[in-house]
């Protein structure tokens, strides 16, 4: 691609949209942990317990109140219980933002996590 286009090398990829990286010999490692602690902060949940699932299966939503869920996208293990929130996002109510929340204290408990 050198010869077609101009290009300068800035080294690996340490940073990109919110996404950390981190390059080795064997494998790529990408997290989210710098969003995920502004995640935490904006909800006011920094210090909160942590959950082992982002989602109460048998908590049943509805359209209600409106609130804020926007911010919340982002990973990977939480596109299934971000996408059924963000249905409701015009509309939420005090169990919607309850069901927010669990998924930002489950965001704490996983914040290591990433993909490799």
């Amino acid at each position: 691609m050198k010869n077609v286009f101009e290009m300068t090398y800035l080294g690996l990829m340490t940073y990109f949209l919110y996404m950390e990286i981190i390059q080795n010999k064997n494998d790529i490692f990408i997290c989210q942990q710098e969003y995920e602690k502004e995640i935490l902060k904006k909800f006011q949940l920094y210090e909160c317990k942590i959950m082992n699932s982002p989602m109460n299966q048998n908590e049943k939503l509805n359209k209600e109140d409106e609130t804020y869920f926007r911010s919340l996208v982002g990973r990977f293990d939480i596109l299934f219980p971000v996408s059924v929130l963000s249905r409701f996002m015009h509309y939420a109510s005090v169990v919607h933002l309850k069901s927010t929340k669990r998924v930002v204290r489950y965001i704490k408990g996983t914040i290591n996590y990433g993909v490799k």
